[in-house]
């Protein structure tokens, strides 16, 4: 059975947006990184949507260009030290500037189509883009059927600007917000059960796609590798955490006073150093969870839809069994350690609002100072600063410095990839 394959692939940066854009208009000079393109069969690939200057760059800072416009306006007003390009505030931001979505699925499943027929399947997909996705034509930069490959596909870049009514200013404002099409993991999964449903329904038989499994793939030598290095990384991360860990009990229980209260923090400055300590050393062993659940994934989709690996199932499985447990201890492990810095944090935020609540102007400008360290630091992100600083007299200056404009909301933007 052939699967209905439906992906997303965030790009963060203008940089990455030009070199996908050099990909899939084919401009690069060489291809020596990927020999399933076929040069000579270039020529063949279709452009549904095409680019409406000369390459990805130009024709999306046109389509964003009152996006801009907007933002240089807003700039006249703001301080030296805070001003920022367009396209810096795009690469800073916590959104996305573009969503690429690819569609395929397997050599049997285009193996007797003719160019008009993928033209119709290609065509259906974009029916799932506008139709299901809720995509406007304008919001479309590039829409391209690669046919120079082994197996055709379907790139479709999107950019999710939209409109938001600003309370403060009382009038719309231009934003880039992915959540707005695509709310959560969930919703993704919701997604690719209407793609699914939409393929059946013109005619096309596939099979759902393996839940989770979108990821880039890997051979199984690349997953041993893979799987050595992040072993090591793991261990030389856990002890360092394990170190810190042990450093802070110790000043934890040597601190004779009063940590928690139910109005005020007060706590030794080596101890809170050591708590930050901690902070830093949990993130590092965190950062290396999504790696070893990426292989795991990967290695549990080969075992399901690949035939080749039946060979070294056995091998394959012991090796999956290990990393399996493995994540299951280091999940278990991140979830309480999560749990305690976010207690640590929470504790951390509540402190700082009562001191621009409650402080003298020497005191809240000391802790708006402390406020933005944590922020620079991504020790807090926009929704700490906003619980923070909100209805204080420093809200200005924090959302200012965060850039939080006033209709900034929690839910607004995410970065998902799959």
């Amino acid at each position: 059975m052939s699967y209905a394959i439906f992906r997303v692939q965030p790009i963060n940066k203008l940089k990455d947006l030009g070199q996908i854009g050099a990909h899939n208009t084919r401009t690069k000079e060489a291809y020596k990184s990927n020999p399933d393109i076929d040069k000579s069969k270039s020529h063949n690939n279709i452009n549904l949507v095409s680019i409406t200057h000369k390459d990805y760059y130009t024709s999306y800072m046109n389509l964003v260009k009152d996006y801009k416009n907007q933002h240089d306006e807003k700039q006249k007003t703001e301080r030296e030290n805070r001003k920022k390009s367009f396209q810096q505030m795009l690469d800073d931001s916590n959104s996305v500037v573009a969503d690429e979505l690819l569609f395929t699925s397997d050599k049997d499943f285009f193996k007797d189509m003719t160019k008009d027929e993928i033209v119709k399947w290609a065509n259906c997909c974009m029916e799932f883009v506008y139709e299901d996705i809720g995509y406007e034509s304008w919001q479309v930069l590039n829409a391209t059927i690669h046919l120079d490959e082994k197996t055709p596909h379907l790139h479709c870049v999107v950019v999710p600007l939209i409109k938001k009514f600003d309370k403060r200013s009382k009038k719309d404002k231009w934003t880039i917000s992915k959540k707005y099409y695509m709310k959560d993991k969930n919703y993704l999964s919701t997604l690719q059960d209407k793609y699914h449903e939409r393929m059946i329904n013109n005619g096309y038989d596939l099979d759902r796609g393996i839940k989770n499994s979108d990821n880039e793939h890997i051979d199984i030598k690349q997953y041993k590798k893979i799987t050595r290095k992040l072993n090591i990384e793991l261990t030389s991360k856990n002890e360092k955490l394990n170190k810190s860990m042990e450093e802070l009990e110790t000043k934890m229980s040597s601190n004779k006073e009063t940590i928690f209260d139910k109005e005020y923090v007060k706590i030794k400055k080596d101890t809170f150093n050591s708590m930050n300590k901690v902070i830093e050393q949990t993130k590092k062993v965190m950062e290396i969870q999504p790696k070893i659940q990426k292989v795991y994934n990967e290695v549990d989709e080969y075992a399901k839809s690949y035939k080749y690996l039946e060979k070294e199932n056995e091998n394959i499985q012991k090796e999956v069994k290990y990393l399996r447990i493995k994540n299951q201890k280091l999940e278990q492990e991140n979830n309480n350690l999560i749990s305690y810095i976010r207690a640590i944090l929470k504790t951390i935020k509540h402190f700082f609002r009562e001191l621009l609540q409650i402080g003298n102007e020497k005191v809240k400008v000391a802790t708006t100072i402390e406020i933005k360290d944590y922020y620079d630091n991504k020790d807090f992100d926009k929704d700490d600063v906003y619980d923070i600083a909100i209805d204080t007299d420093k809200e200005d200056e924090l959302f200012d410095y965060a850039d939080i404009d006033n209709y900034y909301s929690k839910e607004d933007d995410f970065d998902l990839e799959i």
